[in-house]
C-alpha cells in the first residue's frame, strides 16, 4: 500500500565517525523537522546564517566519488548519499541534519548505522500529504559507454543497475530493485568499494584520507583484502543501487519511474 503521508523521525539521532575523504572526525545530529521542510543540512562548525544547505540536485557540486552539495555562500557538505539513501528507503521526507565537519561520517561504508538509528527512534506520520514525481515520458542520457534512462511506471520505483569492471572478481553484474517488493536489508548493508590499484590516484586528489578496511571493500586482482570478505554476493552492485537511491532523494520528492543504468554513478544520476 502506498504511503501518502509525509514522515519525519520521532526523536533526535546522534552519531559520530570519520569522513571517508577528508579524514575528519564528525558529530552528526539528526532532528525531526516540520512538514514541507524537506531534508536540510546545517554546518554547526560555521557561524552565521549561511550554514544551511538544502538537499537538492540544484546544489550538487563535483559529484565525483561521492555526492557533495553546496549553498550559494560556498558552504558544502559531502558524502551525503548513504544517509540520503536511508532517508529514501525508510520514508523520511523531513529532517534537519546538523554536522560539525565538511563530510558525513562514512560509518562502516554502508547505510546500516543510519537505518538502525532511524528505526531505533521510530518515524512519525505528518498531517500533510507527500508529493510524488511522476515520469511522463522516457528520458535518456549517455556519456561514452555509460548510460542512464528513466521511463514511466505506475506508482513504483524500479532501479535496474549494471556495473562493468575489467577486474576478474567484480566483472559485469546486474541487479533489478523494485521498491514496493524489495527487502532493503542487503542494499542498506552493502559497502562502498574500490580497486587496490586506484588507491594512489584517489589519494593524490586529496581524497580517501579516512578510508580503511573498516569502511570500504578493497579488491586486489581476484582477492578481497577485507578479512571477512563480502557480506553477500550482490554487494558491489547493490551498493551502487544504494548510491542511486540517495542521489534520487535530491529530487526533493519520491519518484515513480523505471530507471535503467549501465556503468552509472553519482554524476550520471545527478
Amino acid at each position: 500500500m502506498l504511503d501518502i503521508s509525509q514522515k519525519t523521525i520521532k526523536d533526535i539521532i546522534e552519531l559520530e565517525g570519520v569522513g571517508l575523504h577528508c579524514g575528519i572526525k564528525a558529530k552528526l545530529c539528526i532532528k525531526p523537522s516540520p512538514p514541507n521542510s524537506g531534508i536540510k543540512f546545517k554546518r554547526t562548525d560555521i557561524d552565521g546564517n549561511k550554514n544551511i544547505i538544502e538537499a537538492n540536485y540544484k546544489n550538487v557540486k563535483e559529484p565525483v566519488l561521492c555526492t557533495k552539495i553546496q549553498n550559494s555562500s560556498g558552504v558544502s557538505v559531502s558524502t551525503i548519499e548513504h544517509l540520503m539513501g536511508a532517508f529514501y528507503g525508510e520514508g523520511i521526507d523531513n529532517a534537519l541534519v546538523e554536522i560539525d565537519a565538511p563530510e558525513i561520517p562514512i560509518m562502516d561504508g554502508s547505510a546500516f548505522d543510519f537505518v538502525e538509528a532511524i528505526r531505533a527512534v521510530g518515524t512519525e506520520n505528518q498531517k500533510l500529504p507527500r508529493k510524488f514525481i511522476k515520469v511522463l515520458k522516457k528520458v535518456e542520457l549517455k556519456h561514452g559507454q555509460k548510460s542512464i534512462s528513466i521511463e514511466p511506471l505506475k506508482e513504483d520505483l524500479i532501479i535496474d543497475f549494471e556495473i562493468v569492471y575489467k577486474n576478474p572478481l567484480i566483472r559485469t553484474r546486474r541487479k533489478e530493485f523494485k521498491l514496493s517488493e524489495a527487502d532493503l536489508t542487503s542494499i542498506y548493508n552493502s559497502r562502498t568499494f574500490c580497486l587496490y590499484e586506484d588507491i594512489d590516484q584517489i589519494q593524490s586528489q586529496g581524497l580517501a584520507k579516512g578510508g580503511s578496511l573498516e569502511n570500504a571493500i578493497v579488491v586486489k586482482e581476484n582477492k578481497i583484502l577485507n578479512g571477512n570478505g563480502l557480506r553477500h554476493r550482490h554487494e558491489f552492485v547493490e551498493h551502487k543501487i544504494l548510491d542511486c537511491l540517495g542521489d534520487l532523494m535530491l529530487s526533493g520528492h519520491r519518484i515513480f519511474g523505471h530507471i535503467k543504468t549501465s556503468q552509472g554513478g553519482h554524476q550520471l544520476t545527478n
